[in-house]
């Protein structure tokens, strides 16, 4: 049975903890790996988390696996992972598809507004 993109959000959410900008950057205090699945023209638009790598969501499971020719060694199975984006869809579809390749520490920061509007660091690109 054919599921709308919602559906497919939602149950993403539902299986990749969400978490507050305060919690993401006890996180980031502690080595977790920030990770901006926005395409580029967003990032030019308003900036992105400071330190955060860009992975548009379409190469997320390129570089993130180990085994790909595109791997970013920035990833690692066992490293802490927080993922965000401009609503927290694509970040929640992007945790679980990170999940899928067998990370297991995977986080929803949301929408990247959420964290601006907190007070959190942003650097221009």
């Amino acid at each position: 049975m054919a599921r709308s993109i919602m559906e497919m959000v939602a149950a993403a959410k539902a299986v990749v903890p969400s978490i507050s900008p305060k919690e993401a950057v006890a996180l980031v205090e502690k080595g977790a790996l920030v990770v901006d699945v926005r395409d580029p023209p967003e990032l030019q638009e308003g900036g992105k988390i400071k330190g955060a790598l860009n992975v548009s969501r379409g190469m997320l499971e390129f570089r993130a696996d180990p085994k790909s020719p595109y791997h970013n060694s920035a990833f690692e199975p066992g490293k802490t992972i927080i993922l965000y984006c401009a609503s927290g869809g694509r970040s929640a579809l992007a945790g679980t598809a990170l999940k899928e390749l067998g990370y297991t520490d995977v986080h929803n920061l949301g929408a990247f507004k959420d964290w601006v509007e907190s007070g959190g660091t942003v650097e221009r690109v």
